[in-house]
């Protein structure tokens, strides 16, 4: 599996400088922490998930969530349950037959309600374990924490010495986060647990959907995340604890829910990036993204780089593209991290980038230039023409999921 497979040999020849690495639920933490990316949710009682994966309907696929949790009725737990068996056998019975490689599989997780009910689910579906890459915690606390990364930790440890890891994702969004009162110990107590667990922590997820309903509050498609105070200065603090360098933890950014609305405010989409790379060809892709009010997603996106977040929780299929794009390496980034760090033993403090048009700090760049590099190897570097509007040129937007 690798992000933009589905390109032609001349297109990624064109696209370019360097490919997105291949990778696998095998591969080490960090690799996998990075390759989540834009993780798309799945209802756990649509019937067709094995076929759609196979078949390659959903292009960009790259990690998937099958939700047994907000996505499913109380009325409906045990049939989403049997429906997860079901899915995960059937795509354990096209690796075995040979109609794909395990390695081709996007990343598979599933988000549970309980630790009882994830209980249950470890020993259901067994040998079928190897397809998933981990669980999804919703509504993280630390009492509730515990319980998940202690099956875990239970569960890798008895696993066989070929079986992959699984990992955890918790995803917070309680009130005691978001609460002012409560927030700084609640934060504090979470990332305890999760350092003493830290093998087995894949992603720290933010339920932004969550927090908002407990003001009441919904960002309309003009708005991003950031533009909600209340919100913002939660995501912010989940940041500062969260993103620290030394503890090495991915925080992912939530979700995006509109896939089409009516637009209140000027677009967002400068029409500078689409033209350079595309001339009156790039105005028309612009167009369409703001036919389909995809701007907003791709300026929410474009804060949570700034703020160091990396990957996205996706409702739809139309999203894919467009956030994988957006988290692909230019030629800029890249020169300027790989100078950073060729010129990091002591010889240089300061340096003009290749571009003429900043300066680049070794010390205080170099954290940075390293989480650069980590992005390239997930998501490729771009050849110095091209910037993220080359990458959605010329592609139909996947299919909506019914």
């Amino acid at each position: 599996m690798r992000y933009f497979d589905y390109l032609t040999p001349e297109q990624e020849q064109d696209l370019f400088l360097q490919l997105p690495s291949e990778f696998s639920n095998r591969d080490d933490k960090e690799t996998l922490a990075y390759a989540v990316g834009a993780a798309l949710y799945m209802p756990a009682i649509r019937p067709r998930i094995a076929d759609d994966v196979v078949s390659g309907k959903i292009k960009g696929l790259v990690s998937l969530v099958i939700d047994l949790e907000d996505a499913v009725a109380d009325s409906q737990v045990d049939f989403a349950e049997r429906n997860l068996y079901e899915t995960l056998d059937k795509l354990h019975r096209f690796v075995i037959e040979g109609f794909i490689e395990s390695s081709a599989l996007p990343l598979i997780f599933v988000r549970v309600r309980s630790a009882e009910q994830m209980r249950r689910l470890l020993s259901l579906l067994e040998e079928r374990l190897y397809l998933v890459t981990g669980f999804a915690f919703p509504k993280f606390s630390p009492v509730i924490g515990e319980a998940y990364f202690r099956l875990l930790e239970e569960y890798n440890g008895s696993a066989g010495p070929n079986a992959p890891t699984l990992y955890g994702m918790p995803i917070l969004e309680t009130a005691e986060v978001i609460y002012r009162e409560s927030r700084s110990s609640a934060l504090l107590d979470i990332q305890a647990l999760l350092k003493r667990y830290s093998p087995y922590v894949l992603n720290v997820r933010i339920g932004a959907t969550d927090f908002s309903s407990i003001f009441g509050l919904r960002r309309n498609p003009d708005m991003t995340i950031y533009d909600i105070g209340v919100i913002r200065d939660c995501v912010t603090d989940i940041i500062n604890v969260f993103g620290r360098q030394e503890d090495g933890f991915v925080i992912s950014g939530p979700v995006w829910e509109y896939f089409r609305s009516d637009r209140v405010l000027k677009p967002q989409l400068r029409m500078t990036p689409f033209q350079e790379a595309m001339g009156k060809d790039g105005l028309k892709l612009r167009m369409s993204y703001l036919d389909r009010s995809v701007d907003g997603l791709i300026r929410e996106v474009a804060y949570d780089k700034e703020n160091g977040i990396i990957g996205k929780t996706i409702i739809h299929p139309t999203h894919l593209q467009p956030v994988q794009a957006m988290y692909v390496v230019t030629h800029e980034e890249y020169s300027d991290a790989a100078s950073i760090i060729a010129n990091s033993q002591g010889d240089y403090g300061v340096m003009k980038s290749q571009y003429a048009n900043k300066m680049n700090e070794i010390k205080p760049h170099l954290n940075w230039s390293n989480r650069i590099m980590n992005r390239s190897k997930i998501f490729g570097v771009l050849h110095e023409k091209h910037n993220f509007t080359s990458l959605l040129a010329d592609l139909e937007p996947a299919g909506a999921l019914v």
